[in-house]
């Protein structure tokens, strides 16, 4: 498996890249995206189980909405049931990628608690709220540190692992060891990427809306709702081109969308 080492402006271009994609397809793009982002929410507010069984299932639902993103990418005609077309690649290995992520996750906040006694751990499970009193915790804002120092090479690991065991037939350890290796060596465009996203997401709508208030307030206020379903969908659809400009344009040949 060749991953390829991009330079650091490609992350800047991946965004563009998919701006491009959305462009060809608004509606299934946006479809792609909320339909992932409300299974997310419903699998997460089950009682108990539901953030474990979201962990577990992302994996395959996240290989839909790649399978989505390249027939249109292809030209291809695509329904809203491709949206779980993951459950039909390799249920179990992707469900293993779930439950690495989510061993990973419970054991990287678990090493948090020898920084502030366990806060962040119960926040992020939902046992602790997060109010002032929580924020004023001793050592909150240190393990918050170090679980970002801990999971962000777990992160890299899980980014491509769904594509690797979908379209490549790759068990989940071999896809994540690769996904790990294929984020490492182009960490420049991926930190450029990151930053891409959160100024498409975050900054520049937050500074248009800004500018904008300063003649219409009412208008400005408006434009809150409509611009996350431009910029959000535009980034799901970047994981497409990232996917292929990391790993070559033949690839997708063996996905089954």
């Amino acid at each position: 498996m060749q991953a390829y080492k991009r330079n650091p402006t490609r992350g800047f271009a991946w965004l563009v890249d998919g701006f491009r994609l959305w462009k060809r397809s608004p509606a299934l793009v946006t479809y792609l995206t909320f339909g992932y982002l409300l299974i997310l929410v419903l699998l997460s507010v089950i009682p108990l189980i539901g953030q474990a069984v979201a962990s577990l299932i992302l994996p395959i639902i996240s290989l839909g909405v790649l399978n989505g993103m390249l027939a249109i990418h292809e030209g291809r005609k695509a329904g809203p049931e491709v949206l779980l077309s993951g459950f039909k690649s390799n249920v179990g290995g992707l469900v293993t990628v779930g439950g690495l992520y989510l061993t990973g996750t419970l054991l990287a906040l678990a090493a948090t608690a020898l920084i502030d006694g366990g806060a962040l751990l119960r926040i992020m499970v939902g046992n602790q709220a997060l109010d002032e009193a929580t924020m004023a915790t001793p050592g909150l804002m240190g393990a918050s540190l170090f679980g970002t120092l801990l999971t962000t090479p777990l992160m890299m690991a899980y980014w491509f692992a769904a594509m690797l065991v979908g379209w490549c037939g790759l068990s989940a350890p071999k896809a994540m060891f690769f996904s790990l290796i294929a984020c490492w060596r182009s960490f420049g465009a991926f930190s450029l990427y990151v930053l891409g996203i959160f100024f498409l997401v975050l900054g520049g709508p937050a500074l248009l809306i800004s500018v904008i208030a300063q003649g219409s307030p009412a208008l400005a206020s408006l434009l809150t709702v409509p611009l996350p379903l431009i910029t959000i969908p535009i980034v799901f659809a970047s994981f497409l081109p990232n996917a292929l400009d990391i790993f070559g344009q033949d690839v997708p040949h063996t996905a089954h969308a």
